[in-house]
């Protein structure tokens, strides 16, 4: 075939541009490359092949696709993190290879979809293929979104974001295309929810009226030059470069002409292996490549890549808050030589919230929102903290407000069906613009509204009602366990029998030879043994004991084993009393999960309900408490232990025992303001969480309010508020266990009332056996008194003495001290008991003179010790017992003592040795 004889070929798609341009460098014919968006989509960087000769006859006339470095350049402005860019399906998306590189390196989230023609199927899928958390993610994702598609793809596909609730008023949609419309950007602005950017083409000379219709030697027509007259602007911008491709052929063909260097073109023929390219192929490039006109689109200069190199974006958006995207300005442009001319950053709103009336949902929660005035035909008239934190911020922005109660009495939980209830309900029906209550700030409600910054920082309080002081009188013995208690007052009397029999079998194994010193306090009875034992547990002493290795290993092991008894003892009563000086036992969630005095529970579908579900549910949680918990407060479905309303709670934990869990703010105030101060509060800190006022998602309201939370924390007010609802000394005191005085601290009587009931007892026992004694001696000396009158021969009781002793020993004289006993009558002591009672005296002489009263007889005789008879002394070492009975007076009458006179006592002194003296007057000595 033969080619037509032309000095140039125009191309208009990417395909046919590569199969021209072998064409054209081969026959040196210049190529015009005018590439065409794909039925309104954005266009894609088109890669021509380079010249095997190194010598390119293509010409792009429209510049090169620089759509990727304005999206850096916004991205980077509008300080982006996370995005997601959908394409068109005719949308090349190796196009976007370079700026994925980018954002790649920059370590940005970058996510790509493709959007089909059918854009109302996209979204119907993705309710039928995302649960209701995948949905949720989406949601936010489409906060921040570029749009590749044709204008009228971007229309459609926002509009069907919009109706499925999937945009907010905070998401930010970024439209990139070179060719639209003004019209058709209106109608996006109309169509979408948040904030619109738009980034196209533009071309500066359209809208400079000082510009004439005269284009060098050519005049435009008035209804493309005039920008008044609005016809350029419905023309595609491909149409614009071709009318200036022509208009740049027509300028080179009339220079050749006008210079006379045309060279003709033969007919070409590509079959043909003898045809000859294009003599004055060459020349006729340079010709249009010098030609710089200023056309439709600006001035058209090529470079020496043959690309076009003015090309200038404008970039058009809407002010985050003007009636939601309505009002389009532009913001910025953007060429290839200077880069971004303007701001992007996002406009607020420009009088703030002056004038503004929002609408606010509550609900009442003491002391955060209560009713101040209810009068009928009247608007409730409310007070609280969130009330006066609302008032100032109004009373800063200059915003008003009507307010409302939330119908059903709820915060805000996900229903199964995965809509909301309560307030977050009403703000996402958009029924409301504010919610103002005790509203804690969650992960799960960001998802779908917005908060502002906190103003009070939250954790879960247990409130419950004080416990009851039980008084124990014998709480002293509570630090050992019972058995401790029996097993000692067992070991009391084994190791008292066990002395007794080692004592026993000593004094049997070895009799104390004549002379021998035997210790006067050794027990030789049982109860003496068991009173040692008890007397060195109880660390007062007792008698000593001197015998033998065994015994003295029983005593020290015993003297070990009371030393230890009475440490742990002190160690542990001194524990005990001070856990007992506890106001509070619970708390911690731990105490109250292991505690079965109590039961607790919470509000049904409220913040604290989800947040033991989530943790008591959650296969990672390592604490076992929160399992227990939950269990406990999720029984029946959290009919049995949950309440409906904080205030029932709070009444519910009034009553009895029970153990109301919520916000630590809340039950707080009604410790302090209980008209009986019956309950107390134990805390568990979540500090990482707080209350703030929520709106619906994509508020233009958040960042002012939330920076003037920021200014009210700054400077205190915060702080007055919380000092007016939770005053640090209320009706009732919760910080008394805390700071308590040193007498607060102090064992009070009823710690101590178990020992005085022991002493007391101890002194009525010994009050009852000295009663007993005194019963029992006087009757036992009535047995013993003779039963006739007769006269008490003392010559008869110093001959029975005398001949008890040994007429061997009788020269033996007692060294000992004279010892003066009472009257005793020996004569009526059996004959053992008689023996007895001269051994307590070994190794004495004893000279025995007897006082009556008024007259006395000498008979003196020399007492002298038996032969091996030991005894040894009583208890005391100064007295003897005696037994008290009359005496006969020497007229044979019974002496009766003298109401003024005591009874003179028998004396029994020793006497030298050497001749007994004579006898002392009024005395009888034997």
């Amino acid at each position: 075939p033969k080619l037509i004889s032309f000095s140039s070929f125009l191309s208009f798609c990417c395909a046919s541009a590569s199969a021209l341009q072998s064409l054209t460098d081969a026959m040196h014919i210049p190529h015009l490359y005018i590439q065409r968006n794909a039925e309104g989509s954005p266009r894609t960087a088109c890669q021509l092949n380079p010249s095997p000769d190194g010598e390119r006859y293509t010409l792009a006339a429209r510049p090169p696709v620089r759509l990727s470095d304005v999206m850096l350049t916004l991205v980077g402005e509008l300080h982006w993190q996370k995005f997601i860019i959908f394409y068109d399906s005719d949308y090349d998306i190796r196009g976007l290879q370079v700026f994925l590189d980018q954002t790649s390196r920059q370590g940005l989230d970058v996510s790509l979809q493709r959007v089909d023609r059918n854009i109302s199927g996209v979204f119907s899928s993705l309710f039928t293929s995302m649960r209701t958390e995948e949905l949720n993610h989406y949601r936010d994702t489409l906060r921040r979104a570029i749009l590749l598609l044709s204008p009228r793809g971007a229309q459609v596909f926002i509009h069907q974001a919009v109706e499925t609730n999937l945009a907010s008023k905070d998401s930010h949609w970024v439209f990139v295309n070179e060719e639209i419309s003004d019209t058709e950007i209106m109608e996006l602005a109309h169509s979408s929810l948040g904030r619109m950017t738009v980034v196209r083409q533009i071309f500066p000379l359209w809208k400079d009226s000082s510009v004439s219709c005269m284009r060098n030697n050519h005049r435009i027509s008035s209804l493309l030059c005039n920008p008044q007259e609005g016809y350029l602007h419905s023309l595609e911008v491909s149409n614009l470069y071709l009318y200036d491709s022509v208009l740049m052929l027509a300028n080179a063909f009339y220079r050749k002409l006008e210079d006379r260097k045309w060279h003709s073109m033969a007919s070409l023929n590509c079959i043909r292996k003898s045809t000859k390219p294009w003599n004055g192929g060459w020349s006729m490039l340079e010709t249009i490549q010098k030609g710089h006109i200023t056309g439709l689109t600006g001035i058209m200069d090529f470079m020496d890549n043959g690309s076009n190199s003015h090309v200038q974006f404008e970039i058009l958006g809407t002010s985050f808050s003007e009636t939601f995207g309505k009002d389009i300005k532009r913001l910025a442009t953007w060429d290839s030589v200077h880069g971004l001319n303007g701001s992007l950053k996002e406009s607020r709103i420009e009088n703030g919230m002056q004038g503004i009336t929002v609408k606010v949902v509550t609900l009442l929660e003491d002391p955060f929102v209560m009713v101040a005035e209810n009068i009928l035909g009247q608007p409730k008239r409310y007070k609280g903290f969130s009330i006066d934190v609302l008032d100032a911020l109004a009373k800063i922005l200059g915003f008003k407000y009507d307010i409302y109660q939330v119908a059903d009495s709820k915060y805000g939980s996900q229903l199964p069906n995965g809509s909301w209830n309560g307030m977050i309900g009403e703000l996402i029906n958009k029924r409301a613009d504010l919610a103002v209550s005790a509203i804690t700030i969650t992960p799960e409600r960001e998802n779908i509204v917005d908060f502002s910054k906190r103003y009070m920082d939250y954790s879960v309080g247990i409130l419950h009602r004080k416990p009851e002081e039980k008084i124990n009188i014998f709480s002293l013995f509570a630090p050992f366990d019972l058995a401790v208690w029996a097993c000692i007052a067992a070991a009391i009397p084994v190791v008292g029998v066990l002395i007794f029999l080692l004592t026993r079998m000593q004094m049997l194994r070895s009799q104390n030879p004549p002379g021998a010193h035997h210790n006067s306090s050794m027990s030789n009875s049982l109860h003496s043994a068991i009173w040692i034992v008890y007397g060195a547990f109880v660390q007062q002493g007792g008698d000593s004991v001197v015998g033998s290795v065994a015994l003295r290993i029983v005593m020290g092991s015993w003297w070990l084993f009371t030393l230890i008894v009475c440490s742990s003892y002190t160690a542990n009563l001194a524990a005990f009393l001070t856990v007992s000086r506890m106001d509070n036992t619970i708390r911690t969630f731990q105490d109250l999960a292991r505690q079965m005095d109590y039961a607790y529970g919470t509000v049904r579908d409220s913040a604290v309900y989800d947040y033991f579900r989530a943790k008591g549910t959650n296969p990672l949680e390592q604490d076992s408490t929160y399992t227990e918990l939950w269990r406990t407060i999720s029984k029946n479905n959290g009919q049995d232990y949950s309440v409906s309303s904080p205030s029932e709670g709070i009444r519910k934990a009034k009553k009895g025992p029970y153990a109301f869990l919520w916000d630590m703010a809340v039950v707080e105030y009604a410790a302090l303001t209980d008209d009986d101060c019956t309950i107390t509060v134990a805390g568990n800190s979540m500090s990482s969480k707080g209350y703030g006022i929520a709106m619906q998602h994509g508020s233009p309201y958040r960042d002012l309010i939330s920076q003037k939370i920021l200014e009210l924390q700054e400077k205190g007010d915060l702080d007055v508020l919380k000092q007016k609802w939770w005053p640090r000394t209320g009706r009732c005191d919760l910080n008394s266990h805390s700071n308590a005085q040193p007498d607060g601290r102090s064992l009070k009587l009823h710690s101590f009332a178990g020992v005085f009931c022991i002493l007391a007892a101890g002194l009525l026992l010994a009050c009852l056996v000295a009663a007993l004694e005194m019963w029992w001696n006087s009757n036992r000396c009535r047995q013993e008194q003779p039963k006739e009158d007769k006269e008490v021969n003392l010559e008869q009781v110093h001959r029975r003495l005398n001949s008890l002793m040994d007429e061997d020993m009788a020269h033996k004289q007692i060294p000992a001290p004279s010892i003066e006993i009472s009257a005793l009558d020996i004569s009526s002591m059996p004959l053992s008991q008689q023996r007895e009672a001269v051994r307590d005296y070994p190794g004495t002489g004893l000279s025995v003179s007897t006082f009556l009263p008024e007259q006395a007889h000498g008979v003196g005789r020399t007492l002298a010790q038996g032969p091996g008879s030991t005894l040894p002394l009583p208890h005391s070492s100064s007295t003897m017992p005696s037994i008290h009975c009359k005496h006969r007076a020497p007229n044979g009458g019974l002496f009766r003592q003298s109401p003024a006179k005591t009874p003179m006592p028998m004396s029994y002194q020793s006497v030298p040795g050497g001749p007994i003296p004579e006898a002392i007057e009024h005395s009888t000595s034997i």
